[in-house]
């Protein structure tokens, strides 16, 4: 063995020791907020606070978890139940490998719940790519939602007709959460984490930049969203994204987008339950147009667009979407 060759499978075993090291210890210091719940194939992490019905059930964004719901779910909890939980493979949830898919996670949600003993009806509240599972689940259990509210969701016709590009880059987009599942193995992703918590950016910039331009806009836009939430938020986030499995479940949800779009593009209107969809104010005219149909099938829907904040309106502008959510509330309570 050449001493590059030995140096370097010193460098790869130290890091998988420092992740495992790593790993341990916030199982120890960050324990989930909630509790685990057997699902059939594995254990998904539900979080409540709060009384009262309709409980309210909050479904992140792709790669998203129930820590981005941080600004909004406590004040949600002030007037009634509020309900968040972290997909497969997210956060503090299994892998579950069951198919990552809108209707497939809209059944898995629906086991959580009632394993969960959170009972029925639901105001469902999403963001962006949860708009999906919270259709899917509308289409499923009609019977089993009294309101939602759509926060900058995504639309199925963004990826039914991909160009080229789109359909490199989504391709792309699975290569490197499978990359960064490695990284993540060996240790790498761990340290670059733990260097930015400690105000370091240089090498967590330098290692994005590595993967091309797209790669580094992406861990600039993280960056600048993760310092908006509440500072305790951190470690927790940097703790969960230092596993190889968050990348994995990047990886699932990003390969089932497409047939996502298309369960999502079959399964119809809405209905008539109260509805509000959230547009933000960076959204060219043409999404905003779609979002206002979609409010438009429900005669009980309602239209805002929120114009202080961007795609990640509940971390920009939470007080609007706590303020829409109290709103699909009042409309589900008796008079």
């Amino acid at each position: 063995m050449t001493l590059a060759a030995a140096l370097a499978l010193a460098a790869i075993l130290a890091g998988i020791a420092y992740q495992r090291i790593g790993t341990a210890r916030d199982k120890r210091r960050l324990p989930p907020p909630g509790w685990l719940v057997d699902v059939g194939r594995g254990r998904l992490h539900l979080h409540a606070q709060g009384e009262g019905t309709p409980a309210v059930v909050f479904d992140a964004g792709i790669s998203a978890s129930s820590l981005s719901w941080l600004r909004v779910a406590p004040a949600v909890g002030e007037f009634t139940r509020a309900v968040c939980y972290d997909r497969s493979g997210l956060a503090w949830s299994d892998r579950t490998h069951a198919p990552v898919t809108a209707r497939s996670l809209a059944a898995e949600l629906r086991v959580l719940l009632e394993a969960g003993a959170v009972a029925p009806p639901y105001v469902l509240v999403a963001h962006s790519f949860g708009a999906f599972v919270v259709r899917a689940f509308a289409s499923q259990f009609p019977d089993r939602v009294a309101g939602i509210v759509l926060v900058d969701p995504i639309l199925p016709a963004e990826w039914l007709n991909m160009a080229p590009a789109q359909r490199r880059r989504l391709a792309g987009g699975v290569f490197l959460s499978r990359v960064g599942a490695v990284l993540a193995a060996v240790g790498f992703v761990r340290l670059c984490l733990d260097l930015l918590q400690r105000g370091s950016t240089a090498m967590p910039k330098g290692a994005a930049r590595m993967f091309g331009s797209e790669a580094s806009a992406l861990m600039t836009r993280l960056v600048a969203q993760v310092q908006k939430l509440p500072r305790e938020a951190w470690p927790l986030m940097c703790a969960h994204w230092s596993r190889p499995r968050s990348f994995m479940a990047m990886a699932d949800h990003l390969s089932g987008l497409r047939q996502s779009a298309v369960e999502i593009a079959a399964a119809g209107p809405i209905g008539d339950v109260p509805l509000i969809v959230i547009t933000a104010s960076t959204q060219p005219a043409s999404v905003r147009a779609e979002h206002a149909r979609i409010a438009a099938d429900s005669t009980r829907g309602v239209h805002i667009v929120a114009e202080e904040a961007g795609h990640w309106i509940l971390i920009d502008e939470p007080d609007i979407v706590v303020d829409a959510v109290r709103r699909v509330v009042d409309m589900c309570r008796p008079a």
